[in-house]
């Protein structure tokens, strides 16, 4: 997750590459629901093969949060310091 086989990436990092920029968050949603219908093209719309396609992109989500969302809250937390509670106890995590 999303990791594939190095042998693999260069038939979607062409095709991707041709994209230049991505600026806004529609486009970014349109083009991961592009690459959904296009997984889901010529597949029965059961299930299972929905259920892919949904957990696929959630899985995406938290991997990208994982790797990037997570490290910056972190860095403003330590930047920042703990929430403290009014009875001067600290948040339990």
């Amino acid at each position: 997750m999303p990791w594939i086989a190095q042998s693999e990436r260069p038939y979607f990092n062409t095709a991707l590459n041709q994209i230049e920029q991505i600026t806004t968050k529609g486009q970014l949603e349109y083009c991961i629901f592009y690459l959904m219908l296009l997984y889901m093209d010529g597949k029965e719309y059961r299930y299972s093969n929905l259920h892919d396609v949904v957990y696929a992109a959630i899985h995406c989500g938290d991997e990208f949060r994982r790797l990037y969302l997570d490290v910056r809250e972190d860095k403003a937390r330590e930047k920042n310091g703990d929430i403290i509670l009014d009875d001067g106890g600290e948040e339990d995590l």
